[in-house]
């Protein structure tokens, strides 16, 4: 709700002390100015500004507060603007949408300043000019921040993440662990463990061929045909790029070869799913399995796979090999 901001003189001086855009401003100076300004008032949860919703208008908290959310509503807090502080000069600044969502976090009395309204200002106060240029190298240094906390956050997610965004597999920063746990449990109980390494045949070409939306959906249909062919028990992971990691615990080298084969058929014959032309195209799988040695080590066991997946390749792909 927007009302037309009536001042008199000394609720116009208290008004202006601890605003950051008013700091040493001389009042009468912008008295005319002032009285064409409005007051809102938000509700606790009530919207001010939003990506896509184009805003004229600087607001000032004059009590309450609103908090900063990037990407939704529903994101984290990034930041929390308490009163005397602005919001919304850099979308007028910059002549662009708001890049984020602000909200009130409590029933919250803003001051409302049209873009008009404020260029007039920044002519009539040097002060005022002053404040805005200081309100705005501190906006690029907190979102320089922001980026670098965010990157290093990136970072950290990358490392420590689980799933792989795009298959829903695990990823490879997991393979370690979950590997290791089962290869200790097999070893305990004297039974035998194998890997498979997956790779996807001529996975760049068709990339390069029909673009990297229907690689990308290529790679989700391999991922669903590998969850559903092998054990709940068998864990699969997306190695890197095109490839996929398998490991079969308590299947030795032969029966894991039998097990690989109808997997490498089920691939052919059903990565179509009748809604895409592009997915339509048989995608075709090259195999690796190695059984894990006596005495011998998880590195190990990859190298051999990956050594059975390079033989697979040489002898001319669509192949398992040991």
């Amino acid at each position: 709700m927007a009302t037309t901001l009536a001042i008199n003189s000394d609720y116009k001086r208290s008004l202006l002390q601890g605003l950051e855009l008013f700091q040493g401003v001389d009042a009468d100076d912008v008295q005319g100015l002032l009285q064409s300004c409005d007051r809102r008032d938000l509700e606790e949860g009530e919207l001010l500004l939003s990506p896509g919703a184009k805003n004229e208008h600087v607001f000032i908290v004059l009590s309450g507060s609103v908090n900063v959310h990037v990407g939704s509503p529903e994101a984290p807090v990034l930041a929390t603007m308490e009163v005397g502080a602005c919001v919304g000069e850099m979308s007028i600044i910059e002549d662009r949408d708001p890049s984020a969502f602000v909200m009130a976090a409590e029933p919250t009395h803003l001051l409302v300043i049209h873009q008009s309204v404020l260029w007039d200002m920044v002519n009539a106060s040097h002060e005022f000019a002053k404040n805005l240029l200081v309100v705005l190298s501190e906006r690029v240094r907190s979102h320089n921040r922001v980026i670098a906390d965010s990157y290093g956050e990136l970072r950290k997610f990358e490392r420590h993440a689980t799933t792989d965004a795009l298959t829903g597999l695990s990823n490879r920063h997991t393979m370690e662990e979950a590997f290791m746990r089962e290869i200790q449990k097999c070893e305990q109980d004297e039974k035998p463990i194998s890997l498979v390494m997956v790779d996807i045949d001529n996975f760049k070409v068709f990339n390069d061929q029909f673009g990297h939306i229907a690689g990308d959906r290529a790679l989700s249909a391999v991922a669903s045909i590998l969850r559903h062919q092998f054990r709940p028990r068998d864990v699969i992971v997306r190695y890197g790029g095109d490839e996929f990691a398998v490991l079969l615990p308590e299947i030795d080298e032969e029966l894991a070869l039998s097990i690989a084969d109808r997997v490498r058929k089920a691939v052919s014959g059903e990565t179509g799913d009748g809604s895409d032309s592009l997915i339509q195209i048989p995608i075709q799988i090259s195999m690796g399995i190695a059984e894990l040695a006596s005495g011998g080590d998880l590195s190990g066991l990859i190298r051999a796979a990956d050594a059975a997946l390079y033989r697979a390749k040489n002898a001319g792909r669509n192949v398992v090999s040991n």
